[in-house]
């Protein structure tokens, strides 16, 4: 019998979503690896850094709600097609400016913006259309393989950037990004799921959205689970952003270094990923949270004190797998507790949480880093993190319970 972690590779639609998941994960982490080296090697300012990760993250506020009533509306493969037809445009025209010596880093952030948008609008889609494509007891394992793809392409794609970086442009990196997104569009015509019953009353953009934000709301399981994912994103989350920066600047490693920090982050992710489910099952959702968030929270500490390349890819390892472990405990919370017919609205609001709070974490980081160090900052939000986690199992210990509760699945349909 296959491992839970796997079981839902046995069904045919959730491996073929997968796999063109797992293509584009690819081109896009050959892009970001290549985007940061070029950044960072052509402006030398960590700023210019987290402007990128504003303008590929925040435009969710615009395309998440979007696509969270899009996906609950409409087909949401077709969907999921069209907005990687748009992001297919943007990875030519950064490949083509750079291969011609024309590309600007304002051109980049503006191109990023644009992606930005398609992606978060089709993530809505994408993360609503998991539990379609599998078992209901198979929602966490699904979770957690989805990231475990999007991260073993943060493996194979860094490893691919080092080489073409190697001995060619960072535009190459950004032709086989677009052709990913071409793979993403041609499998998705494959995948078959269940038609859904849609409601199809007359209901204003605005009202669909407020009704979504109700429903999270009302829902203590969806609103902390939203909550805690901002805080982790501003606390936690930016040291991603800011890895070309450590790699070059601050460890002197070179392009090398920075495809090898990034494939550690990814090896331990997908370690994380392909362990959670197991784990959560032999003892409980609630301690891979609690385990996770120390875990997470403790290596950020020590990562910004790192002494060498070896040093901070070795505790890369460790991070990429806590991270994974408490992303996937929130976004499996927000899966389970949302009720049906708003699920896509909800999850959302729950990337929207992630993508505003992210760019945000990423650029006060990129700007304290000017003053105090790059290496300081990452420990001090590290410690501030910690700092936070013990509080709540001290004094709000019902905070992980109702995340880690299994619903009542009757409530859901309602």
């Amino acid at each position: 019998m296959a491992s839970s972690s796997f079981a839902p590779l046995r069904r045919r639609n959730f491996s073929l979503a997968l796999s063109s998941s797992f293509i584009s994960s690819i081109g896009t982490w050959m892009q970001s690896v290549a985007m940061g080296v070029y950044l960072t090697e052509t402006t030398h300012n960590n700023i210019w850094l987290g402007m990128m990760t504003a303008a590929g993250w925040l435009p969710s506020i615009v395309g998440s709600p979007i696509g969270g009533v899009v996906a609950d509306r409409r087909h949401r493969q077709s969907w999921i097609q069209l907005q990687n037809v748009i992001m297919a445009l943007t990875a030519i025209a950064l490949a083509v400016l750079q291969l011609t010596h024309h590309l600007q880093p304002l051109v980049c952030v503006l191109l990023a913006i644009v992606e930005g948008v398609c992606s978060s609008a089709s993530w809505a889609a994408w993360q609503s259309l998991l539990p379609d494509l599998v078992g209901e007891g198979e929602v966490l394992a699904a979770v957690s393989l989805s990231s475990a793809q999007f991260n073993l392409g943060r493996i194979f794609g860094p490893m691919v950037a080092g080489i073409v970086l190697a001995v060619a442009s960072p535009g190459w990196c950004f032709a086989a990004n677009a052709a990913s997104f071409i793979a993403v569009v041609i499998i998705f015509s494959f995948v078959q799921t269940t038609p859904r019953n849609v409601h199809h009353e007359v209901v204003s953009f605005t009202q669909q959205v407020r009704q979504g934000a109700r429903a999270a709301w009302s829902q203590p399981s969806c609103r902390y689970a939203i909550i805690a994912v901002g805080v982790v994103a501003i606390l936690l989350s930016p040291f991603i952003a800011l890895i070309p920066s450590m790699a070059i600047q601050t460890l002197h490693s070179g392009r090398v270094g920075t495809s090898w920090m990034m494939m550690a982050q990814g090896l331990g992710a997908v370690m994380g990923a392909v362990s959670v489910p197991n784990l959560a099952r032999r003892t409980s959702r609630r301690f891979v949270s609690l385990l996770s968030a120390t875990g997470m929270c403790c290596g950020v500490i020590a990562y910004g004190a790192s002494p060498n390349l070896w040093a901070a890819s070795l505790l890369l390892v460790v991070m990429g797998a806590s991270y994974i472990g408490i992303l996937s405990g929130l976004n499996t919370a927000v899966q389970l507790h949302a009720p049906l017919p708003e699920r896509s609205r909800i999850l959302a609001l729950y990337t929207m949480s992630l993508s505003i709070c992210y760019p945000i974490g990423a650029l006060i980081q990129a700007a304290l880093s000017h003053l105090i160090g790059l290496r300081a900052v990452t420990s001090l939000f590290g410690a501030v993190a910690l700092l936070g986690l013990v509080a709540i199992a001290l004094w709000r210990p019902q905070i992980v319970s109702t995340i880690s509760a299994t619903p009542d699945t009757t409530t859901r349909q309602e």
